[in-house]
């Protein structure tokens, strides 16, 4: 085993057994957020050492960075030389991935039966991805006893999530004004309907309101998540040796669609047809931007779309190199434009004596 494996593997190990320690502990200041970010930075090292032992790259031709959560997800389960992930898997990795962005980033209040689902989900799929590409026991680095544990395990997730549902309108009544409490405890499930239709945005507010305006109607949750409803739990065990993994309910196909495609109930994996994922030449991005194509490149070159694989990627077709951006890119533009100097980006990353990169 190659050392960059080994130590990328053991770093994945130190934050599992980290949010198994942070589910256990016997206060709250802290913990759903802990659990969440040790959960998920344990997984990007646990992809990352897999991809490589595999015989993949982690990082991109003149990349300073190594490829983030969703590229190695993608590559997880698209790339036929490294596959080693489900389509089922991967939602529930971009589950916990999703949820910890919520917990960092903004408010998010996680019930406690969820994150025991997420945690228990967590170290059953650590265990089986540890079994499928190192040929290893989990319980080989763990104590049986290092576990999540529960006094009220989840057996059904429909139940879950109506108990769930009663609690946020019980929130929402005449004069309670805690309002914002349930839009965070909302925003978890919100997350998880938005990861089975491969949408890896955060729920704004004004969409949460929507949501709870429906709900305080009295509308069926199932009509509001049908992505959510069409999941199940597979329970295997019981006690200690536990394993919960996410599945979708007999009759309703796992499928991966490009990005996009209205009203389908998919897994959180966009890029299937590569040339449909990166659809825009740089004129094309350029038209996006409001700039011409030079300055849209030195836009480009300032902000390092080209050597992050979420944004851009090349495809040699005969003795041609097409350089092609995802949709993604666009919205990376837009987002940075406002905040950038032009002319000092035109100054520094305009044409140069070197060949042009587009």
């Amino acid at each position: 085993m190659k050392r960059e494996v080994r130590l990328l593997r053991e770093k994945a190990l130190d934050s599992l057994v980290l949010a198994i320690e942070h589910f256990n502990r016997p206060y709250d200041r802290g913990r759903t957020s802990s659990v969440l970010i040790l959960l998920d930075h344990s997984f990007e090292m646990l992809l990352k050492a897999s991809i490589l032992h595999r015989g993949g790259r982690i990082r991109e031709p003149r990349a300073k960075q190594t490829v983030g959560f969703d590229a190695c997800v993608r590559k997880a389960v698209s790339d036929a030389s490294v596959k080693f992930l489900s389509e089922e898997q991967a939602l529930s990795l971009q589950a916990v991935n999703a949820l910890r962005d919520a917990a960092q980033h903004h408010l998010l209040d996680v019930p406690e039966q969820q994150l025991y689902l997420h945690a228990q989900v967590g170290v059953t799929l650590f265990r089986d991805i540890l079994g499928a590409v190192f040929a290893e026991d989990l319980a080989t680095y763990l104590p049986d006893r290092v576990l999540p544990v529960s006094t009220e395990p989840p057996k059904d997730l429909a139940l879950l999530v109506e108990d769930e549902v009663e609690i946020i309108k019980s929130l929402l009544k005449p004069g309670s004004r805690r309002r914002v409490e349930a839009r965070a405890r909302l925003r978890s499930l919100a997350i998880l309907e938005a990861v089975t239709r491969a949408e890896r945005s955060q729920p704004s507010d004004g969409e949460l309101n929507r949501v709870l305006h429906q709900l305080g109607a009295g509308e069926e949750w199932k009509n509001i998540f049908p992505g959510v409803a069409s999941l199940a739990l597979s329970v295997e065990g019981e006690g200690i040796p536990i394993q919960i993994r996410i599945t979708k309910r007999e009759g309703v196909p796992i499928q991966l669609v490009p990005e996009g495609t209205p009203g389908a109930t998919v897994v959180a994996v966009r890029r299937v047809d590569e040339l449909g994922y990166y659809n825009l030449g740089l004129r094309q991005l350029a038209t996006h931007m409001n700039l011409s194509p030079p300055r849209a490149l030195a836009v480009v070159r300032h902000l390092g779309l080209q050597g992050d694989p979420d944004y851009y990627k090349e495809f040699r077709i005969g003795s041609q190199t097409f350089k092609r951006y995802s949709q993604k890119a666009i919205e990376r533009v837009r987002g940075e434009l406002p905040s950038l100097d032009l002319n000092e980006v035109w100054e520094r990353h305009g044409p140069r004596r070197r060949a042009r990169a587009h």
